[in-house]
């Protein structure tokens, strides 16, 4: 009997649920060695990155009885309402990787919370269309009427919403930390530990306006999910290439080896899943579309590690 209904796969081989999240605690540990070493605000970085996808992924599953994850090694919380420790370590590396490469760039605080926002979005466009089949996480479709089919509605069985809130989770949890590393409190380590916790709970407060009040608000007007997450592409992307064309300076220093891996193992790890469990059959356009995102993966952290490596050589 399959997981779900009108859904065609079984679960997959028992390897696969162990294999990602050791993968996932090797790239997690491989940060936690980085920020050590970078200082106690890094580390709140990526702690803070790990609790509030953490928090993000429980609010999830309480509120919507229509989301459900897979069965990992560790997991917090009641079945059927439990999440895997790993999920909250993705959205920490994820951030905390992304962050390393704009503040290198040296380019203003609102185009680098952009380009943070781009690198992540960039990654689960693909990850999601993935994982969902491999049923690491489900989303339910039975009494929607707007869907005819699990597999094909909007991104592919992928709700719309929840790549919006993506953008939003990001972008907020960047923007509130540079906003508030700007105090003239910086200086004291207490505020520099802290900033991580307060950027969540501002971040938790935009994201509530924004994912109820403003979206009801626009629903009135037939703005949809899909409206608004395209909406912020195109915004970030317009913001991130005016921000590149202001450089305020920044460190120049070779990028460490994290911010190739875990971009890398992301999209070459859900790539080889997609072709290998057969999925590139079911819709050419989905093949399409994953093969164009991994390239312009690709293309986007070539770019900017050519940039940063030019910038590190003309060095004196």
């Amino acid at each position: 009997m399959l997981p779900f209904r009108g859904m065609p796969y079984g679960y997959p081989p028992g390897f696969c649920y162990p294999l990602t999240e050791i993968c996932m605690y090797i790239l997690f540990l491989l940060c936690c060695r980085h920020a050590w070493k970078k200082g106690p605000g890094s580390m709140a970085y990526l702690l803070g990155g790990l609790g509030f996808g953490l928090l993000l992924e429980y609010v999830n599953v309480s509120s919507s009885g229509a989301y459900v994850y897979g069965k990992f090694m560790v997991m917090f919380g009641s079945a059927p309402n439990d999440i895997p420790l790993c999920i909250g370590m993705g959205w920490a590396v994820i951030m905390y990787t992304a962050r390393l490469i704009t503040d290198a760039l040296g380019i203003p605080l609102w185009a680098a919370a952009a380009i943070d926002t781009l690198l992540a979005i960039n990654i689960d466009l693909s990850m999601d269309v993935v994982a969902y089949r491999l049923h690491m996480w489900h989303w339910d479709w039975e009494g929607r009427t707007t869907v005819a089919d699990s597999l094909t509605g909007q991104w592919f069985g992928i709700p719309y919403g929840n790549f919006y809130g993506w953008l939003l989770v990001v972008f907020y949890y960047s923007v509130f930390a540079r906003l508030l590393e700007k105090s003239r409190w910086t200086k004291f380590t207490a505020w520099r530990i802290s900033i991580p916790l307060l950027s969540i709970l501002i971040s938790q407060v935009a994201l509530y306006i924004s994912l109820f009040p403003l979206a009801d608000w626009l629903k009135t007007f037939g703005v949809t999910s899909m409206h608004r997450f395209v909406a912020l592409l195109v915004v970030f992307s317009v913001m991130a290439v005016i921000g590149c064309r202001k450089r305020i300076g920044g460190s120049v220093s070779r990028l460490p080896l994290v911010t190739w891996l875990v971009p890398g193992w992301f999209h070459v790890y859900f790539t080889c899943w997609f072709f290998g469990a057969g999925f590139y059959l079911e819709n050419q356009w989905m093949t399409f579309w994953c093969i164009a995102n991994l390239c312009v993966g690709v293309v986007m952290h070539i770019l900017l590690h050519r940039h940063l490596s030019r910038k590190y050589s003309n060095l004196p």
